[in-house]
Formats: C-alpha cells, structure tokens, sequence
C-alpha cells in the first residue's frame, strides 16, 4: 500500500546552514507517527520543509501520490496538509470564536464546531475570550481545534505538550487518540517520548538532521536503552 506521505532524500537549508541531510520515512493513513529526537536534530524543519515554509529544500515529498517539493505552502496546504506549530500561532486581537473559524476549510470531513467543543469544552466555555488571555493548554487545544475544522486529513503537531501541566497532557493525549479513531492522520514531533509512546504507532528518531531509526511503539521498551542514548535522557 502506498503511503499517504512518503518523503525520500529531502534536504533543506536556513539561510547558509545545510540543516537535513536526506530524510526518509513514510507515514500511512490513519496512522500516528512520531519524530523523536533531541533540540536541534531537525523535527520542526521537517515539518516545516512538509509545509513549504522553507525557502530552499530538495529531495521528495510526496502526499497521497502528489509531489510537493515544489508548491507553494498555500497549495500544499489545500491538498490537505495542516501544521499546529509549536508557537501555537493564536491570534491576540480575536476572540476563541473567531480565531477557531479563521482558516478556510479546504474539503469536507473536518469537525463542526460541536463536535470541537465536545473534544475541548473549555473552547466552548472562553468562546468570547481574547486569544490570548486564554492558559497555554487552553491555548494549544484552540490551535489544535482550529486545523480539525478544515477538512485537512494529515495534521502536523509540532511539540503539543511543550510546557503543559500533566492534566493537560492527558487530554491532548486523549484528543490524539480520539481524531485518530475519527480517521486523520497525525505526524508529531516530541521530546516527551513516554508521552509518544501512548498515542504513536511508531517512532521515527532524527539526529543531526537525519532519520536514524525506526522503533515500533510496540518494542519501544525494548529499545529504551538505544532511545536514551539518541535522546540524551
């Protein structure tokens, strides 16, 4: 079966700095699928590169038989591509209701804004808050709801839990595993991999802007010993 993202020999600079050095991994339908690594090893440059938003890259990215590499970030986004970033991206001068309505829906099969309140009732509750007045969790769950309305199929969560109490982090969990179950695809990047390891199927781990290994959520204690050496923990 081919995969719905395939990505072979993707390379990408920032400025002067040659940063990934030829990625490959593959992401299925319905999968969850986390990029593991330590600060720097290039998780959010892929995902980015995923996206468009850096201006220079080779290789190839394809989604769902399309390729990418050379599209602008607002078609590769309509092919139904969404990134959550890890700056969460909330806009101040909105309010939750406004700010969840805000980008386009791109296809059919996103959620309604129901179905977003019943996933995070708290989204329902400040729907007339000020973006930002809102607490980082609650902050995260609208940037997450806001990509589940458009239609996108294959979400981009770019460190979800980053600095959130661990009440939150179980909800985000939970919210992982129910959109999953619901039929999208999720690609995440973390550093928390005991929180990885209870959402993904498998695990890509980067390091120094390359995939280094493949561990199946299924023998990651196994390979616990190998994964603190690649993670430095």
């Amino acid at each position: 079966m081919a995969a719905m993202l395939e990505i072979r020999g993707l390379q990408a600079w920032y400025g002067e700095s040659h940063v990934l050095h030829g990625v490959d991994f593959d992401v299925h339908e319905g999968e969850v699928v986390t990029l593991l690594g330590r600060n720097g090893a290039g998780k959010t440059i892929t995902m980015k590169s995923i996206m468009g938003l850096v201006p220079r890259r080779a290789g190839s990215i394809k989604y769902q038989g399309t390729e990418t590499i050379g599209l602008r970030p607002d078609r590769i986004a309509r092919l139904g591509i969404a990134l959550c970033p890890e700056e969460r991206g909330i806009f101040a001068s909105l309010n939750v209701s406004e700010n969840l309505m805000l980008p386009p829906v791109i296809a059919p099969g996103g959620l309604d804004v129901a179905a977003i309140h019943t996933l995070f009732p708290n989204l329902k509750e400040r729907a007339r808050s000020q973006g930002t007045k809102l607490s980082g969790g609650e902050q995260q769950m609208l940037a997450i709801g806001r990509i589940l309305r458009t239609g996108a199929k294959l979400l981009l969560l770019d460190e979800p839990t980053e600095g959130l109490a661990p009440v939150i982090i179980q909800q985000i969990g939970r919210t992982i595993r129910t959109i999953k179950e619901q039929g999208f695809t999720v690609l995440l990047v973390e550093q928390n991999f005991r929180f990885a390891a209870t959402v993904a199927d498998r695990h890509y781990v980067m390091d120094h802007g390359k995939v280094v290994d493949m561990i199946p959520n299924a023998q990651l204690e196994s390979h616990m010993d190998k994964l603190h050496d690649y993670l430095g923990v």
